[in-house]
This record gives C-alpha cells, structure tokens and sequence, in this order.
C-alpha cells in the first residue's frame, strides 16, 4: 500500500538555506536510485520559515524503513545534528480506504 511520509525538521537560527540544501542533496543522490521511493516535496512553513516540511511518497512503510535504515548506515542523514534546532518528527500515514 502506497504512503505518503510528512517530515517536520526545524532549523537552528540561520540554517535553513543549509538545511533546505542537505534535504535536497540526499534526495537527489539517494531517492531516484532507491527502490520504492516515488518522490518528495519540500515547503516552508510561511509563519516560521526555520520549519521545513518535506511530503514524501513510497510504495509501502517497509521499503521506506529499508531505505532510511541504508541512509542513516551510510551517514547521508548525519549533518542534520549540526542544523535542528529540535529532533525532527515524521508522520507515515496512508489514505483512508
């Protein structure tokens, strides 16, 4: 069953062009290639543009536990310490039948 991921991540003062940039760098070096991944979009929260939430869509919640164990093994995700503000939080969800 398709699903669609929504990732809240908050930025430290200042580092949301970085954070924006990590977002968009892993996903262009990791998703096209990465079974399962049907893409994503990232937006800026319009009263608080430290906050950055990005809608991602997967074919099932097992191969986007897959691939988010592969990137957090390769380090693609480590960077992110140095620009949250606050742990991040994502939501999977699927549509109701």
């Amino acid at each position: 069953m398709a699903i669609k991921v929504i990732v809240e991540l908050q930025a430290k003062p200042g580092k949301q062009v970085e954070l924006k940039n990590l977002l968009e760098s892993v996903v262009a070096s990791l998703g096209p290639d990465e079974p399962g991944f049907l893409g994503s979009t990232c937006y800026q929260v319009l009263d608080n543009p430290d906050i950055l939430v990005e809608i991602a869509d997967w074919e099932s919640a097992e191969v986007r536990a897959a691939a988010m164990q592969k990137a957090m093994a390769s380090g693609a995700y480590a960077p992110l310490g140095e620009l949250l503000a606050a742990p991040f939080r994502a939501t999977v969800i699927s549509q109701l039948p």
